[in-house]
């Protein structure tokens, strides 16, 4: 298959460099069809020993037929049990011939744990090459970028170790600790105004304070602003709101605050960090101004656009980022998972609900399970199975598909959980529109909370109201984004069998509760990364949920068919909700978490 041109070496091939590899993903989606091929038959060759390809009766055969007609449908429920194996330490080839290097932990959960997913070493090395593809896309809209900076907003999270001696991270800890991103060669795309002693820095304060400040001390070099997702660069901001005076002092005086204790980020960011009053007072003036309307432009001048995820539950985010950034374009530039990296965006200006991923054929072996439409109803949903399965080259326009990938670190048939729509084609590789997360009811920042979790945790909680002779008739949720973090609101409708009183500190119990009930990203984002805030139980008046139905009926529901909704987000909804409000209440501190999962704490 084509090979990508090697990385990028001075400013002076910038344009010859861009031009190659824009060649290499114009070779590559023209014969989308015969390089899956050859990739599935490249991860089948190498893993033709491998116990799990055996027990399902491969034989060593590589062919795409057999595979077809052999391999099942695979959910992380099935692979369990042989990731426990090598999480616990057995190095035999049980998914894949190469040994496996790491874990990377899944947004998804599994019984209130991260999911382990299996990689290799040289995934680091497919992980480079679309990061690789992402300013020559971007050239062509936006020229001149390599002239200047972006300022991004990167962080890295905690890492377990399994009991078997691998490390469990996620995947942009993985890469930003990695030689690929530490000792990157110059690349105009990853020339960042924070240094990686910043990014790599577990403190979240002083990571996130020193990458501000260095942005700031370098405002008109910025040309492009982002984070990972929205979530992410909102939280940035509003800790700039927060903490201005003190950052506009350091560059004022040139001194680095003494809470930024770590040495390696003061020795970084005093290379960056020099007395400059005049850029301290226009600062200050800025940020002093009543409102903050604008206030990226404002600040850094010369920023083209803002670099963020805001395509799914991300979208929320979008009426905040266009007040900050003052209608900058909002650009979604690539599509990736724990599992495999997917592919980019080749119209990145286009606007968020227009964003369609072209997936990359050399990043695994790509298959797609048809989704019911409205017409065929849940049950014929239910009857698809691996025999339904179309290829890449396949799908149709305007269908809607769940991704299932065969990755080269030991995945096979495996079901990634995203729904996606054909919106068109580059060549013979088809552009999805990301629908959403099968299944997702809940989402504040990377955490992803399903219906059954979410009511999972209210039962148990509910159990707290038992004792004053009341029990909870109805219950919707809310992910609530008008402040900074985020939380997850509970609507609840009471039924009292008594006139006892049931104390402040009972419903905060229930919060707590719900909260402990949910999976450890949630829990994460809760008590180390301070991306959510505490958990909400707004109790709402006898016969709100009787309005609610009656509102949805009014709104063309059946009654027959009509049932509570577990998650709103409709405005309307909301506001009905919220008006009959008579007492709120928040879980009381956080829930309990340590890195890792719960088996490996307690051994």
């Amino acid at each position: 298959m084509p090979e990508a041109p090697s990385a990028l070496s001075d400013d002076s091939s910038f344009d010859e460099n861009n031009k190659k590899l824009l060649q290499f993903f114009e070779n590559i989606t023209t014969n989308a069809d015969e390089v899956q091929k050859k990739v599935l038959n490249e991860i089948l060759s190498r893993n033709a020993g491998v116990e799990y390809l055996q027990r399902h009766g491969l034989n060593g055969k590589t062919d795409y037929e057999t595979f077809k007609k052999i391999m099942p449908l695979v959910t992380y429920e099935d692979l369990k049990p042989d990731i426990d194996r090598i999480a616990d330490g057995d190095r035999s080839s049980i998914l894949c011939s190469q040994p496996i290097s790491e874990f990377l932990t899944s947004s998804g959960t599994s019984g209130g744990e991260r999911k382990l997913m299996p990689t290799v070493e040289e995934e680091l090395g497919r992980r480079s090459l679309l990061y690789s593809l992402l300013m020559p896309v971007m050239d062509q809209f936006v020229p001149d970028l390599h002239k200047g900076k972006g300022m991004y907003f990167l962080f890295i999270k905690s890492e377990a170790k399994t009991p078997g001696g691998l490390l469990a991270r996620p995947v942009l800890t993985s890469y930003y600790k990695s030689s690929y991103f530490k000792k990157r060669p110059y690349d105009p795309y990853t020339n960042y105004t924070s240094p990686n002693e910043t990014i790599l820095c577990l403190d979240s304060y002083q990571s996130m304070y020193s990458q501000i400040l260095c942005g700031l001390c370098q405002n008109t070099q910025v040309l492009r602003v982002g984070a990972v997702f929205a979530s992410g660069f909102i939280r940035a901001i509003r800790f700039l709101e927060k903490h201005w005076p003190i950052l506009c002092n350091d560059i004022k005086t040139g001194s680095l605050n003494p809470q930024i204790t770590d040495p390696e980020v003061r020795e970084a960011v005093m290379k960056i960090l020099k007395p400059n009053p005049k850029l301290a007072e226009f600062i200050e003036t800025e940020c002093c101004k009543e409102s903050w309307k604008g206030i990226i432009p404002r600040l850094w001048p010369n920023t083209k656009y803002v670099d963020v995820i805001v395509t799914g539950t991300m979208s929320q985010y979008i009426p905040t980022l266009n007040y900050y950034g003052n209608d900058l374009p909002l650009v979604c530039t690539m599509y990736a998972s724990s599992e495999c990296y997917f592919g980019i965006n080749l119209n990145p200006l286009c606007k968020p609900s227009e964003v369609a991923y072209t997936l990359i054929p050399t990043m695994g072996y790509f298959e797609f399970l048809p989704v019911a439409r409205e017409d065929e109803g849940a049950e014929k949903a239910n009857t698809y199975d691996k025999n339904d399965l179309v290829d890449l080259v396949d799908v149709e326009l305007g269908h809607e598909y769940e991704l299932v990938v065969t990755t080269y670190a030991g995945l096979y048939r495996y079901r990634v959980g995203d729904i996606l729509k054909v919106a068109g084609f580059k060549n013979k590789a088809p552009q999805f529109h990301f629908v959403c997360r099968k299944n997702v009811a809940l989402s504040i920042d990377s955490d992803k909370t399903d219906e059954v979790e979410l009511h999972d945790a209210v039962v148990k909680a509910s159990i707290h109201l038992l004792p004053f002779e009341a029990s909870l008739t109805e219950y919707t949720s809310f992910s609530d984004t008008s402040a900074i973090p985020g939380h997850y609101v509970l609507y609840w409708e009471i039924n009292k069998s008594s006139e006892t009183i049931i104390p402040t500190t009972v419903f905060q119990d229930c919060c707590l509760t719900i909260e402990e009930s949910l999976n450890s990203v949630y829990r994460q984002c809760r008590v180390s990364d301070k991306s959510i805030g505490p958990l909400e139980i707004k109790v709402v008046e006898n016969g709100t949920f009787d309005k609610l139905m009656d509102y949805a009926i009014s709104n063309g529901a059946s009654i027959n068919q009509y049932k509570a909704p577990r998650c709103v987000k409709y405005a309307p909804i909301i506001e009905l909700l919220n008006s009959r409000v008579i007492a709120n209440y928040f879980s009381p501190k956080c829930p309990n978490w340590v890195p890792g999962h719960k088996q490996w704490c307690s051994s």
